[in-house]
């Protein structure tokens, strides 16, 4: 599905974003990872075959670009981006200050920005017919009162696919979303822990937010990302996708509560 592609996925040292490192890989893909730290970057590599690495955080103004670069200069080449990095600190109303915004705003929306921009350019330059993937959230919608700016990052990123889609469609160049729901990776499992929630609490979630009686799993949106990125979606661009067990518009929660 992937053969003979080279493939930067940011955020790739864990949950989603290694999961299609690893599903990439195995569907002939040449894997980039990235991540800020170096320690889950080699385990992460080693899970992906010794695929190569960047470091960077993308918090830094001149991030995003130089890991763009770095990717490139791996191969000579990059036909897919996958924008997966993201941050998602609790933010009520009262804590969504400047800094707090700033930070979320930078790795969450400017680096999905500056990223494709220069792998755009790339991809222009070597005349390839690319695919960016951007890695949304369910919450882009509205999100929750402490999800505050995290939901407003992502419905900026939701707004940005189909501005850039639309202005390179005519060029073959690609570029979807996928507005994942619920998902169990250890940066959530961190999370909720942290919230005070038992070990076990994954187990015991409300029907009205898994229907299906569990939250995804990071390999099964994996397996969206990688069919978005290949040509098996061509020559989709410009689109929303929601990867959720219901249906997220016009969905009425309260009258699922029993």
């Amino acid at each position: 599905m992937l053969e003979g592609k080279v493939v930067l996925i940011t955020g790739s040292s864990s949950g989603i974003g290694l999961a299609t490192a690893k599903d990439a890989a195995a569907k002939g893909a040449q894997v980039i990872l990235h991540g800020s730290s170096k320690s889950k970057l080699e385990a992460a590599s080693a899970a992906v075959g010794g695929a190569p690495y960047i470091q960077g955080d993308l918090a830094t103004s001149d991030a995003a670009e130089r890991i763009a670069d770095e990717a490139i200069a791996v191969h000579g080449r990059l036909d897919v981006l996958v924008n997966n990095a993201a941050i998602f600190p609790r933010t009520e109303l009262e804590a969504s200050d400047g800094e707090a915004f700033d930070r979320i705003f930078a790795i969450n929306a400017r680096s999905p920005l500056l990223l494709s921009r220069r792998v755009i350019a790339h991809m222009r330059d070597k005349g390839i017919k690319g695919s960016i993937v951007n890695i949304g959230s369910v919450n882009a919608y509205s999100g929750q009162p402490d999800l505050l700016v995290y939901s407003m990052s992502k419905g900026a990123l939701m707004t940005m696919t189909r501005n850039i889609a639309d202005g390179l469609a005519i060029e073959g160049i690609r570029v979807n979303q996928l507005n994942v729901g619920w998902t169990l990776t250890e940066t959530e499992i961190e999370t909720q822990r942290a919230q005070g929630r038992p070990d076990d609490w994954q187990s015991s979630i409300p029907p009205v937010f898994a229907p299906g009686g569990r939250i995804l799993l990071p390999e099964e949106v994996a397996s969206h990302v990688v069919f978005w990125a290949s040509d098996m979606s061509a020559p989709v661009t410009g689109q929303v996708y929601d990867v959720e067990k219901y249906t997220f518009l016009g969905r009425n929660v309260m009258s699922r509560v029993v």
